[in-house]
């Protein structure tokens, strides 16, 4: 496939280098893919849009939070670090707390009204939760369970890795660090090119999108 950047050419080269065969590679589902998906499969048993309104509908806002952060710990690799768990537990210990956590969370994933005033209503939501002393509003948190529960439409941000990627990628990724719409739907549309520079290797969804970005960005994958 011809791809006119160069920084896309030498992403796609060192991809291929690590998972020959691409997005369809044994040690690239392996290592990557598997474990995002199957994090998928237990949001949908635990709180698919059905059973997460049925909890809604009986108040059991604690049962909701402890639902999602266990969902994510689950994960063979945890995506968010250790003290984003503390904030967030502790931030949804007390029942108004719980309450803030899985309303927004819902009218996020599946309330009306357009992409950018979802986010932007989530954002604000995860700001008032109560704080004890780690910050919870970080990139991570706000973005991890779109992603693990719509990973068709969200995508993860680590900020360091994904700035990382950017750059080598040759893609002008516009990040502030206080989440906001612009430099997430920024984020999207970085996740857009790949997707549509790569689109011979068949990126199936944001999970190999994000995947994508990973190799590039982390210390988990030196350059050969």
């Amino acid at each position: 496939m011809s791809i006119r950047n160069p920084g896309a050419t030498a992403c796609r080269r060192k991809f291929l280098k690590y998972f020959p065969k691409g997005f369809s590679d044994e040690t690239y589902l392996s290592w990557e893919r598997d474990y995002k998906w199957e994090s998928h499969e237990r949001w949908e048993e635990a709180l698919g849009q059905p059973e997460f309104r049925r909890l809604l509908r009986e108040g059991a806002f604690a049962e909701i939070a402890a639902r999602a952060v266990r969902v994510e710990q689950r994960s063979r690799h945890s995506m968010i670090f250790s003290f984003e768990k503390m904030a967030l537990r502790d931030a949804t210990k007390s029942e108004e707390g719980a309450r803030r956590f899985a309303e927004g969370l819902y009218v996020f994933l599946h309330g009306a009204g357009g992409a950018a005033r979802r986010f932007e209503r989530w954002v604000d939501t995860v700001d008032a939760l109560p704080r004890k002393q780690t910050r919870v509003l970080t990139w991570p948190l706000v973005t991890v369970f779109g992603f693990i529960a719509q990973p068709d439409r969200h995508i993860f941000l680590k900020p360091n890795v994904t700035r990382t990627a950017a750059r080598a990628y040759g893609f002008d990724f516009r990040y502030k660090s206080r989440p906001d719409w612009d430099t997430y739907s920024n984020f999207l549309q970085f996740a857009d090119t790949i997707r549509r520079d790569q689109s011979d290797l068949k990126p199936r969804d944001m999970i190999d999108l994000q995947s994508f970005m990973w190799v590039q960005g982390s210390d988990e994958y030196p350059d050969k």
